[in-house]
């Protein structure tokens, strides 16, 4: 089935996703209403296997979580010793991540940016930016050397996707590594979010500056995706390596 599925569509194009936006009042109300189906309470499979060829055993990284929610995977890093860093437009979202940990935090403006907080915990190892991802910057955050993005691409709005990429490849330092998660199915059959986003893509978005291994594909249909009226749905993990 993934030989087919993948033969199809890599062969099509987004449908009719490349026009759909979606909006930061949408999300927010995701959060409100507890509509995260997205968000996995016991951490993503696909990391735990694969965390080694992210941090390719070195020690002390920083690593980045672009449209982080409150996954559970920012506190395994910094309990491993690893400083995370992360942003995301909910702020209810962030204060539950420190809530459901019992992480002790405090809030700070970021002066760079209107509007925005800083939510950092206690030990200084989390710092969760509330604020659009595309107001910050490497002048900002910094540089990293990892990259967890499960749920970030697949989000973005599509006409945004060059964009996006174009922030991230500005955050991150030479020989990082950027672990991507996207997501395959019919895109003439759901609208998204999550978006499909075919390999031709991310070879054309990332492949001037980074090395792309496709790691590991994945059956992850289910229910959720049965109502949305799809027949299949695959989870595709990608290793990007930065070479620039």
């Amino acid at each position: 089935m993934e030989r087919s599925a993948d033969g199809v569509l890599e062969g099509s194009d987004i449908g009719s996703q490349k026009d759909r936006v979606v909006t930061e009042e949408e999300w927010l109300q995701k959060w409100e209403t507890g509509n995260i189906g997205f968000h996995k309470e016991q951490g993503h499979p696909l990391f735990q296997k694969h965390l080694d060829v992210l941090l390719n055993g070195r020690s002390g990284l920083r690593v980045f979580f672009p449209l982080c929610g409150k996954a559970v995977e920012m506190k395994w890093l910094a309990d491993m010793g690893h400083s995370v860093v992360g942003v995301e437009v909910s702020e209810q979202a962030l204060k539950e991540f420190f809530a459901e940990h019992n992480l002790p935090y405090c809030e700070e403006p970021v002066p760079e940016i209107s509007g925005a907080k800083k939510l950092q915990s206690a030990s200084g190892n989390i710092s969760l930016y509330c604020c659009s991802i595309y107001d910050l910057s490497s002048s900002i955050v910094g540089k990293f050397d990892g990259v967890w993005d499960r749920g970030a691409l697949v989000a973005v709005n599509p006409c945004d996707r060059q964009r996006y990429v174009s922030l991230m490849i500005t955050l991150m330092e030479k020989n990082s590594s950027y672990l991507l998660v996207t997501v395959s199915y019919d895109p003439n059959k759901h609208k998204g979010p999550p978006f499909y986003v075919p390999e031709s893509e991310i070879k054309s978005l990332f492949g001037n500056h980074c090395e792309i291994k496709c790691l590991q594909k994945v059956d992850d249909f289910s229910d959720r995706h049965r109502q949305w009226g799809l027949d299949y749905f695959l989870e595709v993990l990608y290793i990007l390596k930065f070479v620039a």
